[in-house]
């Protein structure tokens, strides 16, 4: 691994990579369209350090034995929820190529180890909880200046606000807004084909992908877990499409809609086989508007998805049936799940001209968001009341550089009369670019 980066290293040393123009990364929209003063190699990433105290229960029965946990002291938590090295490579001729590796919560350890105590035995150690994923690697292939693209591979989902604008740059709160990252993959990813490109004042994107496991689906976090495998591959008996569409046309806003439909209950390998469950195919319809405006040293952010899913019930009972020793968490499925969410945030350094000139920028900013990953359910479907819950969040953004925010925050965590209401404060630093551009 060691000799990985110095290669690399040296390699953008040889190359004599000049600065970039844009200061963040946008991997998704990558293009081989580039200027003489432009690197064909480009390397970059993002990742964010964050530390909380939770003034509640961690307990797992909170929920269902509320009363008992009311006056639990809370805990805290270091994590490093994310960290993405991204490298990008332009072939020439409209080919391009894309690739971004993500270290969740720190990655993953374990080593063999003699245990003394065991007579010499040797024994494998769980070191480090995480996971190590590849989120994109893709080839891309560019016409007309990139106003069209063929972009083949594992690539991102841009269904809602924060599968497309994921950074921490690109929202204000320490981790990534709950509601979309509850109910629906965050960030979403999958082998698939996509149709992009863009114009001065539109984007658009269309999909075709495999569809999401029905298995996998749960109460808390609705389609949530059902994008990544558990296999060594991505089950493809049942298709899927999604679809974006972003405007520009009033400077300084973004206007976005995006949506996917698909089946997920024959996706698996399950049987599914058998009369009862022989019309079921468990389509899914997700739908999302989201916009941003950024002026005047204002920022609003908002968003809001609505899902549906048929054959819940059927869907529940099945994999309530299912084996122990299933990948399925085996829960009861809401029919609908909802999300809306806002913030706004006011750059107090933008009232001064030598601050703003240098680049940093000190946002304060409130978030305020409701979901419920069962806003409706089906029959003899249980409704989890707690599934439903409000969040307030005020904090501060301090950027002393384009590429770097430090974040300070309070939130509450709003639930229903009859469970305990979940505050917390929190502290993290992030940062969020091409390595390229430092390199002259």
């Amino acid at each position: 691994m060691k000799r990985l980066f110095l290669l690399l290293f040296f390699m953008m040393l040889f190359l004599n990579i000049s600065a970039q123009k844009e200061s963040t990364i946008r991997s998704i929209d990558s293009t081989s369209v580039k200027t003489r003063s432009e690197s064909r190699l480009q390397m970059g990433g993002y990742g964010e350090v964050v530390l909380t105290r939770n003034f509640f229960s961690s307990n797992p029965a909170r929920y269902t034995d509320a009363a008992n946990f009311a006056n639990d002291k809370g805990h805290g938590r270091f994590d490093i929820p994310h960290v993405v090295l991204w490298l990008g490579y332009d072939f020439g001729k409209g080919w391009s190529l894309g690739t971004e590796v993500e270290f969740e919560h720190g990655g993953t350890g374990s080593a063999v180890e003699m245990e003394v105590e065991e007579g010499g035995e040797y024994e494998t150690e769980v070191e480090k909880g995480g996971e190590v994923v590849l989120e994109q690697f893709w080839i891309n292939k560019a016409w007309l200046e990139g106003k069209v693209n063929l972009k083949i591979g594992h690539l991102i989902v841009p269904v809602g606000a924060t599968n497309m604008y994921h950074m921490p740059t690109e929202f204000f709160t320490n981790m990534r807004p709950e509601g979309e990252r509850t109910i629906m993959p965050c960030t979403w990813h999958q082998t698939g084909v996509s149709l992009w490109g863009k114009t001065k004042d539109w984007r658009y994107e269309l999909l075709f992908l495999p569809g999401l496991d029905s298995d996998r689906f749960n109460s808390q976090n609705w389609i949530g877990g059902a994008a990544g495998s558990p296999y060594e591959f991505d089950i493809a008996n049942s298709y899927a499409g999604a679809f974006r569409v972003d405007n520009f046309s009033v400077k300084g806003l973004r206007l976005s809609l995006s949506g996917y439909i698909g089946n997920s209950f024959k996706n698996s390998l399950s049987s599914t086989d058998g009369t009862k469950y022989k019309d079921v195919k468990g389509t899914v319809l997700l739908g999302a508007f989201d916009f941003c405006y950024d002026s005047h040293n204002i920022i609003v952010r908002g968003n809001f998805d609505y899902g549906h899913l048929y054959d819940s019930e059927l869907i529940t009972t099945f994999n309530m049936t299912m084996r122990k020793d299933s990948p399925s968490p085996k829960q009861h499925i809401g029919s609908d799940a909802i999300v809306g969410g806002l913030e706004v945030g006011y750059d107090l350094f933008g009232l001064n001209g030598k601050l703003r000139s240098q680049g940093e920028s000190f946002y304060v900013f409130t978030r305020y968001e409701y979901y419920d990953s069962m806003f409706r359910t089906q029959g003899s479907v249980i409704e989890n009341e707690w599934c439903a819950r409000q969040n307030w969040v005020v904090g501060l953004n301090y950027r002393p550089m384009q590429d770097i925010v430090i974040k300070a925050e309070y939130g509450r965590g709003i639930l229903a009369t009859q469970y305990n209401n979940e505050p917390y404060v929190s502290l993290g630093i992030a940062f969020a670019g091409l390595f390229n551009k430092y390199f002259k």
